[in-house]
């Protein structure tokens, strides 16, 4: 294979025994697999060197996020086209066999965006699809901000997948509990209140802002096709936003003792 056609596939970890050996199954036949570790203290290691891949290292000091690994990650990759799967993330064959298809070709895009599927209370959620994330893209080109949440900034083309490829969508093994949805809305929301100090919001936040995230959620992506599961997704999707702006407020108004 042409050097510049090669696929470095980065995997961040940290604790992610659970479904790790699944994920690097499914994408042994590219041509690197980097594992970035955040100092686990579970099986993550073990795993990763039963399957041969290439493990960096990168510590947690203060960071609580994993974007500042992401770029440190992409910086270490060998490879020119890098792929970001998290360790609950599954590859279809199908997906390989399309990036390297686009990889091959005179035109490829510098970015590719991938729909993602994702489950909640054991089915699958029509709100939460295409889910696309950035993370196909040439390495040289892209620059990923130590922000929670954000996606790479790429140089040139970035292309989406069609959502009615579900062939080649991402598998999202997370199935996560309303016990940990409330309890990662408590650890995101804190995450997102410094890039949100400049948002004056008030009273009127409080209510708009969970009510057009449920109508969203419920509504515009179609939630109702998914039962008891995709009212209460939506639902949890508006208190993630009551806890934001809740949190902002209270930063902003509480009075010192």
């Amino acid at each position: 294979m042409n050097a510049e056609n090669r696929i470095s596939v980065v995997v961040n970890t940290y604790n992610a025994e659970k479904y790790l050996e699944r994920v690097l199954d499914s994408v042994k036949d590219f041509d690197e697999v980097l594992v970035c570790d955040m100092e686990s203290t579970d099986r993550t290691l073990e795993i990763a060197r039963n399957y041969g891949c290439r493990i960096i290292t990168f510590e947690r000091k203060n960071y609580n996020i994993v974007e500042p690994a992401r770029e440190f990650a992409i910086r270490q990759a060998a490879c020119p086209w890098v792929l970001v799967v998290d360790a609950d993330e599954l590859v279809s064959p199908s997906l390989r066999d399309y990036l390297y298809e686009q990889v091959s070709r005179s035109d490829a895009p510098c970015g590719i965006a991938i729909p993602r599927k994702n489950f909640f209370m054991g089915r699958f959620l029509h709100s939460a699809y295409p889910d696309y994330v950035l993370r196909f893209f040439q390495r040289d080109k892209t620059h990923w901000p130590a922000v929670i949440h954000c996606s790479p900034e790429v140089e040139g083309e970035v292309i989406k997948i069609p959502k009615s490829r579900t062939d080649l969508a991402l598998f999202h093994l997370a199935n996560d509990s309303v016990s940990d949805i409330l309890r990662k809305s408590d650890i995101y929301s804190n995450n997102e209140l410094p890039r949100r100090r400049n948002k004056n919001y008030g009273s009127w936040a409080l209510l708009s802002r969970p009510m057009f995230r449920f109508f969203k959620s419920y509504v515009l992506k179609r939630g109702f096709l998914d039962g008891k599961a995709g009212l209460i997704h939506a639902i949890l999707d508006g208190i993630y936003q009551v806890a934001i702006v809740a949190k902002l407020i209270e930063e902003r108004e509480k009075e010192p003792f």
